[in-house]
């Protein structure tokens, strides 16, 4: 289960005694854990019954103790955990040793008085581990990774019918094409979108362009088009803009960079005959991500990418030896890029 799940109303009846979430959209998570929240409580209750661990600094004996201590004045308490890292290959700087065994004694026998929750927010679990499949298969288990285009949509139809408002299609498409999938940017400029358009309740794709910024990534697939096409001066017109921003040239280039090996790696699966939806598998790209690459990717020849993967990468050693000072070598390079397609 996953955005229904976390969407639909919540009642203290209506709760699992455990909760695991593991993915890394973090506005899914706070939205899951707000409503599990207002399910739980209705005042002061909710201050002494929803407690929170990290777990790189509790112990997991410490947590589960305090699922199984009653709660202050309340029928119910709330207790999560915030990384639970156990469930994957990720390596903790932690100097604490978790027994497990006191976890799934746990998951045996939960507490009736408590709603535990806990969070894996990570991309990947390790599906070997034992506890992992305990979880998965025993206890309400939600995904938390980022939306798919169709359910961004309709999320994003169900927050503002909510707030009584309206957006077309193509402004919507243009949301989705200057901030990507990441749910609390789109909270963020949504509610920025609705102050600015109080009034007439409607959102078009106008309003998007005026007042929602891209992201560096989609600046940067922007000036990747832009070299495609042999366009040159608006590329470091972009490009110019993004260091205004006070972007680093290194932190561009490294987006550049991973932009020049997506497309390689889309367009020799793609002449393998993959489709998007297992490149993005194998890949472990957002289906976003391969969707784009695979409508740009005409405008590139696969010695062209592997030519601008090796400009990229000259770049690179030449600031990092250097040779050529940082903000003059990227401008260099997207020359050498617009005039070599």
């Amino acid at each position: 289960m996953s955005l229904a799940t976390i969407s639909k109303k919540l009642t203290p009846e209506s709760l699992k005694p455990i909760y695991y979430l593991y993915g890394t959209e973090a506005y899914l998570v706070n939205q899951f854990l707000m409503n599990v929240h207002n399910a739980l409580f209705t005042g002061e209750d909710g201050e002494l019954n929803d407690v929170r661990h990290l777990l790189a600094d509790t112990p997991l004996t410490d947590i589960i103790e305090e699922a199984e201590t009653f709660p202050f004045f309340s029928a119910k308490k709330m207790v999560v955990i915030q990384d639970f890292y156990l469930a994957t290959s990720q390596k903790s700087s932690s100097k604490i040793e978790h027994d497990l065994t006191i976890l799934e004694a746990y998951l045996d026998q939960p507490s009736e008085q408590t709603v535990l929750i806990i969070v894996s927010p990570y991309e990947k679990l390790d599906e070997r581990k034992r506890i992992t499949k305990r979880l998965k298969k025993e206890v309400e288990t939600i995904d938390i990774n980022p939306l798919m285009e169709s359910d961004l949509y309709k999320w994003i139809d169900g927050y503002l019918k909510n707030n009584s408002f309206v957006m077309d299609s193509d402004a919507k498409q243009e949301l989705y094409e200057r901030i990507g999938s990441n749910l609390m940017l789109i909270y963020q400029e949504l509610a920025k979108c609705m102050l600015y358009k109080g009034d007439s309740k409607h959102i078009t794709k106008e309003d998007i362009v005026t007042m929602v910024s891209e992201t560096i990534e989609q600046s940067v697939f922007a000036v990747v088009e832009f070299t495609a096409a042999g366009q040159a001066g608006q590329a470091l017109e972009t490009y110019h803009r993004l260091l205004r921003q006070k972007e680093e040239p290194l932190a561009i280039l490294a987006l550049l960079t991973r932009q020049f090996r997506i497309f390689h790696q889309v367009k020799l699966r793609q002449e393998k005959g993959y489709s998007q939806k297992e490149i993005a598998s194998q890949l472990k790209l957002h289906p976003y991500v391969v969707k784009l690459a695979s409508q740009r990717l005409r405008s590139f020849g696969k010695d062209t990418l592997k030519k601008a993967l090796v400009a990229c990468n000259e770049t690179d050693f030449s600031i990092k030896t250097g040779k050529v000072e940082k903000e003059r070598a990227v401008e260099l390079l997207l020359i050498q890029l617009s005039q070599a397609t």
